[in-house]
């Protein structure tokens, strides 16, 4: 508690101090999501190449005896995994290509955290069996590719494979100011779709987007039904903007006979973006979703789970080359619905996290030294009981309900 003390007293008066020390001149909107690129004007032509690449070095207090931060659910943590070792993250090549009003784009990463955002994509084989068993780190994966046709200034289509349009945090690391993903992306939402969507823009305050996809983080549908999503995106003024965003579908797995089995599996979520001055920051992030029948291994339950999630951003920039942020984050998973558990029963967590933004070389070179401070749901049981925690000790003993971990990572934009 102490140390849970320590660190929730130094977000509140980091915060105190960005609101005191903010200078509060013209306001400037935040970055927009990586939506395709628009397209280039009538009867030209524009190809581009560009991508990343991000390694990371992170110390664990709890010293595990594995040398890996996933806990006992094995995703305790999203891309930084291993902790006490240099480690790659991704090497992302992007190719596009535009003429006219139509685009084409394609993404191709190497590395864990490409085949960690993109399970699912192996036929024959779970996301586990794949990342941990077959050694594919090497090997190419998709991480998006699509084609966009911009019918005129308003409305717009995409189809092929895209990141999902829910949440606040994206799988590219120079997208994110902290470099972790937090427990609400990483064991909450989808990470990716496959099939087509359609955008039509009211005005500069008011779009809506609706399209029909395979599901949720499966190339090779589970099913015969598909699932909807959408998103009602809204910038009521300077600096400001709310994205309502949803899936909704019969994601339970086919039956043996090939039929489809009754199942469900919906998100709505709440993103809001506030730029309140050209430096200061805040962010804010609500989801919850439900589910039912067999899905991605949650087992066939009777009735319906449900698990939700609360993250509070905010980050002050000082000068153009360093900037300074926190997020504090709450994940309820206690009916058991993600796999997100605690030696396969339901939990819950908090976690806090304070990370730097250092910019080199003309923003080509960021590095992002990070503390983070994870606390989950302390197990109890009966007199005599053994009981696990959520994380390992030195020992290889699962008696810890909470993990420290510090470092920092390097990430390169081309």
């Amino acid at each position: 508690m102490k140390l849970f003390s320590i660190i929730l007293f130094a977000a509140l008066l980091f915060s105190f101090f960005c609101i005191a020390a903010a200078p509060l001149d013209s306001l400037v909107s935040p970055a927009a999501d990586p939506e395709p690129e628009p397209a280039a004007k009538k009867d030209s032509s524009r190809f581009t190449y560009s991508g990343y690449f991000d390694m990371y070095y992170f110390g664990n207090l709890n010293s595990p005896a594995s040398r890996k931060n996933g806990g006992s659910s094995g995703i305790s943590r999203g891309f930084d995994r291993y902790p006490g070792q240099f480690q790659l993250g991704m090497f992302l090549n992007r190719i596009a290509y535009s003429y006219g009003r139509a685009s084409v784009v394609g993404e191709m990463g190497f590395g864990p955290n490409a085949e960690y955002g993109n399970y699912g994509s192996a036929q024959g084989y779970t996301w586990g069996e794949t990342v941990a068993n077959h050694g594919t780190y090497t090997a190419v994966v998709i991480k998006q590719a699509y084609v966009s046709y911009e019918v005129n200034d308003k409305l717009s289509f995409t189809a092929g494979q895209f990141g999902t349009h829910i949440g606040f945090e994206l799988i590219d690391a120079p997208l994110n100011f902290h470099y972790s993903i937090n427990n609400t992306f990483n064991a909450g939402i989808p990470f990716y779709h496959l099939g087509v969507k359609g955008t039509y823009k009211f005005s500069d305050a008011v779009s809506l987007m609706g399209g029909v996809v395979n599901g949720t983080d499966q190339i090779f549908d589970n099913n015969r039904g598909k699932s909807f999503i959408g998103q009602l995106a809204l910038t009521p003024s300077e600096g400001l903007s709310i994205y309502f965003n949803t899936i909704q579908g019969n994601e339970g797995n086919a039956k043996k006979n090939g039929q489809d089995s009754t199942g469900y599996f919906g998100v709505l979520d709440l993103c809001i973006n506030y730029q309140l001055t050209k430096k200061l920051f805040y962010g804010g992030w609500l989801m919850a979703g439900s589910t039912s029948g067999d899905f991605q291994g949650t087992g066939n339950f009777a009735g319906t789970k449900h698990w939700y999630g609360a993250t509070f951003y905010s980050n002050y920039k000082f000068t153009d080359r360093l900037a300074l942020g926190y997020r504090i984050e709450y994940f309820d998973n206690r009916q058991g619905a993600r796999a997100l558990l605690t030696h396969g029963k339901g939990t819950d967590a908090w976690t806090w996290t304070l990370t730097g933004n250092i910019s080199l070389a003309d923003s080509r070179i960021l590095l992002k030294p990070e503390v983070r401070f994870d606390r989950f749901r302390k197990m109890t049981g009966t007199a005599g009981e053994t009981v696990f925690q959520q994380f390992e000790g030195s020992d290889g003993e699962f008696d810890k309900n909470t993990q420290l971990t510090a470092g920092a990572a390097l990430i390169f934009v081309f």
